[in-house]
């Protein structure tokens, strides 16, 4: 049920409007301000009510749902929680007024979209568009390998929780628990990003990956965000940066990498599940 489940986050993805009705975080917002207000002195019990409260009743709606029609009732859930637990937005559209900046070769009008569209900044011409580069990779691992990668390894108690803790960690007013909410997701960042590491070098150039990630693949203190930006770079050999077309391109050549590993990934996943 569960590749079922993947296949139809494809088809919602890309062909309705179903994401942005089911990823509602008003009632969980709330829960937030309340958490805050209450435990403001425990941000550990704040963030374990935030993440495992949620989890506990998607757990007891599976427990009772799983027995009924061999487990196919619940196969809805598992696609509300998957669909909830993808990133904030549509990556594509948000860049697309500073692709059309940059094609026409206005900087000044590329760092005030960046600067409105992506929140990112920057100094020069060349660190901005890495920089937008990088937002491309980063946000299309948060938003979608992630997520894809827990539900596949543990199930939506694993989607949700990846998601739960990534809001926390963007929306807690308290420095102590945005604390604690980035270092869980740290950690539950660390296989997965490494997985698309592996899976850019697979369907990139498999060389320059080896070479910028030799020596940090397995530590701990890198970021996700760098791991996954170096390792795109050096899988699409990505070229100094420069405006117009040819720096369009460029992210042009990270989206088909990002592409081509998610079809290597669901590939790999359907064979598992012919496996199994």
């Amino acid at each position: 049920m569960s590749f079922l489940v993947l296949l139809l986050v494809l088809w919602v993805e890309k062909f309705s409007a179903w994401r942005q009705r089911v990823q509602q975080d008003g009632p969980w917002l709330k829960l937030l301000v309340h958490c805050e207000s209450r435990w403001s002195g425990s941000p550990w019990l704040a963030l374990a009510l935030l993440v495992l409260g949620p989890l506990l009743v998607l757990a007891l709606a599976l427990l009772l749902l799983d027995p009924l029609a061999y487990g196919w009732l619940a196969l809805p859930v598992h696609l509300w929680v998957v669909i909830y637990s993808l990133g904030r937005g549509d990556l594509q559209a948000a860049l697309g007024p500073f692709r059309d900046s940059w094609r026409r070769s206005d900087a000044e009008a590329a760092y005030l979209v960046a600067r409105r569209d992506l929140n990112v900044d920057a100094d020069s011409e060349s660190e901005l568009l890495q920089r937008v580069q990088g937002h491309l990779l980063w946000q299309a691992y948060q938003s979608f390998f992630a997520v894809i990668f827990w539900y596949a390894l543990l199930g939506p108690l694993a989607a949700l929780a990846y998601r739960l803790l990534a809001l926390s960690a963007e929306h807690a007013g308290q420095e102590a628990l945005r604390e604690r909410a980035v270092q869980l997701r740290h950690a539950m960042d660390f296989l997965p990003v490494r997985v698309l590491a592996a899976a850019f070098a697979l369907v990139g150039n498999f060389s320059a990956v080896s070479r910028a990630l030799l020596h940090e693949v397995l530590s701990w203190d890198i970021s996700a965000a760098q791991l996954v930006i170096r390792a795109g770079r050096a899988a699409d050999e990505t070229p100094e940066p420069r405006l117009g077309e040819e720096g369009v391109s460029t992210l042009d050549g990270l989206w088909q990498l990002l592409v081509r590993s998610a079809v290597l990934w669901y590939a790999l996943l359907a064979v598992w599940t012919l496996l199994i």
